[in-house]
């Protein structure tokens, strides 16, 4: 029996996967790592301990099943988006840590470039804001900070990608330096509608394009692994990033099809096929995937702050032992006795994109207690969610009458249920939650010929399904307390 590995790198863990040929889980394992926060607004990792972790947690899922190398049909990878890695290509050597996709220090860039004018013209060739979100500005902060690397990288001694770009790297032992449309269509120099890098883009952050990565399809067969530290010898088949991996997961292959993600932010998706649709409320426009000549596109909202929120209050505040412990807290109160808390911690994201946001919690008294903000934080981030279900059916002309929902939080009974309750949709939970993993095994499956798209129609299955009961005036009450919230917090970061 062969298997295909999911590599599934995340913002604060690196997990392996492997699955069967029905598209099974077989071995998992799961690894955490340090998250580096030098000051307010900023985020980074270590991009060797991303790789060691990887290749740590890909070693022992294969040593669980007694595997080697050449048991591994195919390999796809998943992974965060946005955050950016320059290395050394003589040595392999990181010339600074990784900046992570959460990470604001660029907001003044980005803001004198809005000033300028730029954005809808970057909007019109990306599909995307200008935000500290993405990859080019980080790019260009780094360029910018370290001795010598704008010369360095003039001289194409410099590589830049994003965290598949340097898992291939590594993986291949330098031989491959590439990405996929999906990552590429994240870093605000990817033109969308040609589907290479754009020039016009290069010039206006400055980035030389000696460093960047060559562009490939989803699924692919693009080469094998070399190096001894994952097993050499296995094939790499598919690249993409991790939100499109799990709407690819959830088998959302269908125009109108959407998905949420709740991990470390949350990710609201929606496939619109062939179509590029342009936002009119700031969501993103992104390449999904691109499979053979099919280049699908999707409509995203992100949310910066999800889950985190729970991590939080629980290795902060100390208010919980455990994220799990969330959902018994939040339903020993009957209601959220009139806190809303809004986590913008690094800013906030879709709709609102004011990256000078800071979190709050608002309603507060003395009858206040742990249990009542640790529900909050749950429903704030069903509340950031349905934001963005409101104004992804406007910009899509397709009203979002059912949410499927994954990532670790999807578990959460009771923010399952709120999600449904709060938007008025049915949320359906699948039987497998990992599928961001298994987005990126179907991809590489189809790249090795286990499957064909037709063929991976009837692997989903759903768990449980969620459908709205709180009344229509509750739910309004609701939301506004949550939009004055919100207001609130706006422009925190002043001068």
């Amino acid at each position: 029996m062969r298997y295909l590995m999911s590599i599934d790198q995340g913002t604060s863990s690196s997990r392996c996967i492997l699955y069967d040929p029905e598209g099974r889980p077989a071995a998992v394992a799961q690894q955490a790592f340090r998250q580096i926060f030098p000051q307010a607004g900023w985020v980074e990792h270590d991009p060797e301990t991303i790789w060691q972790s990887q290749s740590s947690v890909c070693r022992e899922a294969m040593q669980r099943l007694d595997l080697g190398p050449e048991a591994i049909a195919g390999i796809g990878i998943a992974n965060q988006r946005e955050t950016t890695v320059i290395w050394d290509r003589q040595t392999g050597k990181p010339i600074y840590n990784a900046i992570v996709w959460q990470d604001r220090r660029t907001a003044g860039q980005c803001a004198r470039l809005q000033a300028a004018g730029w954005e809808d013209r970057v909007r019109a060739k990306t599909g995307l804001l200008l935000d500290p979100y993405f990859s080019a500005t980080k790019i260009r902060w780094i360029l910018d900070h370290v001795d010598g690397a704008l010369d360095r990288a003039r001289q194409g001694r410099l590589a830049f990608g994003t965290v598949d770009t340097w898992l291939v790297w590594k993986m291949t032992r330098g031989e491959l330096h590439i990405t996929d449309v999906s990552n590429a269509s994240r870093t605000l120099l990817f033109n969308i509608e040609t589907l290479r890098w754009d020039e016009e883009l290069l010039d206006l952050f400055g980035i030389p394009a000696a460093l960047l990565p060559e562009v490939r399809p989803s699924s692919e067969y693009y080469g094998l692994t070399r190096s001894e530290e994952i097993g050499a010898g296995m094939p790499i088949g598919a690249v993409v990033g991790d939100q499109q991996a799990s709407l690819f997961g959830q088998l959302c292959v269908e125009p109108g099809m959407a998905k949420c993600t709740y991990g470390t932010g949350s990710f609201l998706v929606m496939n619109t096929g062939a179509e590029k649709i342009l936002s009119k409320h700031r969501l993103l426009t992104t390449v999904a995937w691109q499979i053979g000549g099919r280049v699908d596109y999707a409509l995203e909202g992100s949310v910066f702050v999800g889950g985190a929120a729970i991590q939080w209050l629980r290795d902060a505040l100390h208010l919980l032992g455990s994220a799990a412990d969330s959902e018994m807290l939040a339903t020993s109160v009957g209601d959220n006795g009139g806190v809303y808390f809004v986590p913008a911690f690094t800013g906030l994201g879709a709709p609102d994109w004011d990256p000078d946001a800071r979190g709050a919690i608002f309603g507060l008294t003395r009858g206040t207690t742990a249990a009542h903000i640790i529900r909050a934080a749950l429903e704030s981030m069903a509340f950031q969610v349905d934001d963005i279900l409101r104004i992804l059916s406007e910009d899509s002309g397709r009203p979002v009458s059912q949410l499927r929902i994954d990532g670790g939080a999807a578990a959460n009974q009771f923010l399952a249920r709120f999600q449904s309750d709060i938007s008025g949709l049915e949320v359906v939970r699948p039987a497998h939650l990992e599928t961001t993993a298994l987005g990126a095994a179907y991809l590489a499956g189809i790249a090795t010929g286990a499957w064909t798209l037709d063929q991976l129609a009837d692997k989903w299955r759903a768990d449980r399904s969620f459908e709205g009961t709180m009344p229509a005036g509750v739910r309004e009450a609701h939301k506004k307390q949550w939009r004055k919230a919100v207001e609130s917090v706006k422009g925190w970061r002043g001068p």
